[in-house]
């Protein structure tokens, strides 16, 4: 897979998700402000890739402060934290990226300003390189509840491009695919803005693993015709009861998974597990632009004009629908999260 983010020449390079399919195009931002433009505008997304790429947007900023002493330094990059902060609130691994960042510039106060900026690179590129090998090691314990012959129902985008690389729910069926299982794919398209046939279907395609493109209304109809073996999808933010937030559609697909016996698993790091959100009730969820619901990549109309849109980002789903959550420290029940991962 092409790189979906990385830190290239001193500038943060990013492969610009809303030109995929179609075009493959790199998006190089020189500051942090870009950087938060492009998660904002989901030119990067996907938890843990926007956590990777908020990280090196700190490292980035903190290039062109010009401060000489530690106190002012500080002050500046912990300005440019709060702004990339605030960009996406619903998926953690942003937030937790950034503290991370925030611990590492105060463990180097005593060292001389261009040591710590270099050593904010160096972080940066330490969660990349983690985000990869914690993938993996999800996809080798995920592809042990995968069969030879089954088909997995994915919703959204869970692969190469939500991640530094290789994916959570993709990265599951990489490795069953990479075990020589002959599985097979269903993506739904993941309204409103496409991101499982304009992503997944294409990530799976370069693979050369079989998908089947499918509208978000058709899944239960595959599932009582058992079509679909069992479901994978990745998460944005894990509270410590085991609800999980994912993107809009989710709940559905694990309501219609648990009315049809199906097994429901997410997939996810332990950078996406809250312990501090006791609840999905206590979870924020991003309101994003009507124009998403009433167009077709802001272009084509679809809607009236002037109809009132809802358009929530993403859906909490409880704890008691998901069989099981896979992370890099093997599968657990939801419910053994805070006692593992405390």
């Amino acid at each position: 897979m092409v790189p979906t983010v990385e830190w290239k020449d001193g500038v943060v390079r990013l492969l610009d998700q809303t030109r995929l399919p179609g075009t493959v195009e790199f998006l190089d931002c020189r500051d942090y402000q870009a950087v938060a433009d492009a998660i904002r505008e989901l030119k990067v997304r996907g938890a843990p890739a926007i956590g990777v790429t908020a990280a090196l947007g700190v490292a980035l900023g903190a290039q062109s402060v010009n401060a000489t002493d530690y106190p002012d330094f500080a002050q500046a990059v912990l300005t440019i934290c709060d702004h990339l902060a605030a960009t996406r609130p619903t998926a953690v691994n942003l937030s937790w990226a950034i503290e991370r960042m925030k611990r590492k510039l105060e463990s180097l106060k005593s060292q001389p300003i261009s040591s710590i900026k270099q050593a904010l690179v160096t972080e940066a590129q330490a969660i990349l390189d983690e985000d990869i090998a914690l993938c993996k090691a999800m996809g080798r314990y995920g592809a042990e509840l995968i069969q030879d012959g089954q088909t997995i129902l994915t919703h959204c985008n869970a692969g190469s491009l939500a991640t530094a690389g290789y994916g959570t729910a993709l990265g599951v069926i990489r490795a069953a695919w990479g075990q020589g299982k002959k599985i097979k794919v269903i993506a739904d398209e993941t309204r409103p803005v496409l991101q499982g046939a304009r992503l997944t279907a294409w990530e799976l395609m370069q693979d050369q693993i079989p998908v089947t493109l499918i509208t978000d209304n058709m899944a239960g109809t595959l599932m009582r015709q058992g079509s679909i073996h069992l479901c994978v999808v990745g998460a944005d933010r894990i509270a410590a009861n085991g609800d999980v937030a994912n993107k809009i559609g989710t709940y559905s697909i694990a309501v219609l998974a648990k009315a049809h016996g199906i097994p429901f698993y997410v997939a996810a790091p332990y950078s996406t597990i809250d312990l501090k959100t006791k609840s999905g009730a206590d979870i924020p969820i991003e309101q994003r632009n009507p124009s998403e619901v009433t167009t077709i990549h802001g272009s084509h109309l679809v809607a009236p004009k002037d109809v009132a849109v809802y358009n929530p980002a993403f859906d909490v789903t409880p704890a008691e629908l998901i069989t099981g959550i896979i992370t890099e420290r093997g599968v657990f029940k939801p419910g053994a999260l805070a006692e593992e991962f405390r």
